[in-house]
């Protein structure tokens, strides 16, 4: 028996909340590479975020993401605190939010778990490795977790 290939279909929406353009670009070209259609809008900071998620203001017409990569760095309203948002919201709790930050802390790791994160990655420093961690959340998220519907 055959699984469910979403990607036959339409493309997988990802919404990156990133403030670095420099880990954009990077996860951008590694999608590209992927196997999975996939369209990738950003923001920049919380507030955009959640703005977004609610098709508020500029983001009325915006698509509702299959997937979430969010830093926790992010000025005007923390990683954490859009998390904490998006799992309030009934309707944006099941969208899948994957923390993609910096941070090794052990008490963000424990936070953003509390808060109902579903994954937790430390962005690697190295170029080659950023990539590989790029491609292996697309591995996963995008061909092997089925996806709420929307």
């Amino acid at each position: 028996m055959t699984g469910f290939n979403r990607a036959e279909y339409r493309p997988i929406e990802i919404l990156m909340v990133e403030d670095n353009p420099g880990d954009i670009r990077l996860t951008v070209e590694a999608l590209k590479e992927g196997k999975v259609r996939n369209r990738m809008q950003t923001v920049s900071d919380g507030e955009e975020a959640l703005a977004f998620l609610r098709r508020q203001g500029p983001y009325a017409e915006a698509p509702r993401p299959d997937l979430v990569l969010l830093d926790l760095n992010l000025p005007k309203k923390t990683g954490q605190e859009v998390l904490a948002e998006i799992k309030e919201d009934p309707d944006l709790r099941r969208i899948p939010v994957v923390i993609l930050t910096a941070s090794e802390a052990e008490a963000d790791i424990i936070k953003t778990y509390n808060l109902h994160a579903n994954c937790y990655i430390t962005k690697p420093v190295d170029l080659e490795r950023f990539i590989e961690v790029v491609k292996s959340i697309e591995d996963f998220w995008l061909t092997v977790v089925m996806l709420p519907p929307k």
